[in-house]
C-alpha cells in the first residue's frame, strides 16, 4: 500500500518550500499545513505497519496512490477552511493571526 508515500511527499516539499519562500518561513499556517501532512503521513505508516502491509505492494497501486491524492487534496482544502476561519476570527477580534 502507498497511500501515505503522497501526503509525505506533499510535507517533505512544502517544508522545503517553507525554507526557501520568504512569506512562508515565519508563517503559523503554513507551519500548520507542514504538521498536517506530516500527521497524515505517519498515520498512513502507523496503519500499514498494524496491518502488516508496510512494504506491500497491491496489485492496486494506482488506487492506493489515488487514495493518497484524493486524502492530501482533503486536508488542503480543511487547511484552507481552517486559516479563513481563523482570520476572519481574527479580523473580528482586532488581531492579526
Amino acid at each position: 500500500m502507498a497511500c501515505y508515500s503522497i501526503p509525505l511527499a506533499a510535507a517533505i516539499i512544502h517544508f522545503g518550500m517553507r525554507k526557501r519562500v520568504t512569506k512562508w518561513k515565519h508563517s503559523v499556517h503554513h507551519l500548520w499545513l507542514n504538521l498536517m501532512f506530516a500527521g497524515a503521513a505517519t498515520f498512513g505508516v502507523i496503519d500499514h505497519l498494524w496491518n502488516g502491509e508496510l512494504f506491500l505492494i497491491s496489485s492496486n497501486l494506482y488506487w492506493d496512490l489515488l487514495l493518497g491524492v484524493v486524502s492530501t487534496v482533503g486536508l488542503t482544502v480543511a487547511w484552507v477552511i481552517i486559516v479563513a476561519v481563523t482570520e476572519r476570527h481574527a479580523k473580528k477580534a482586532g488581531t492579526t493571526a
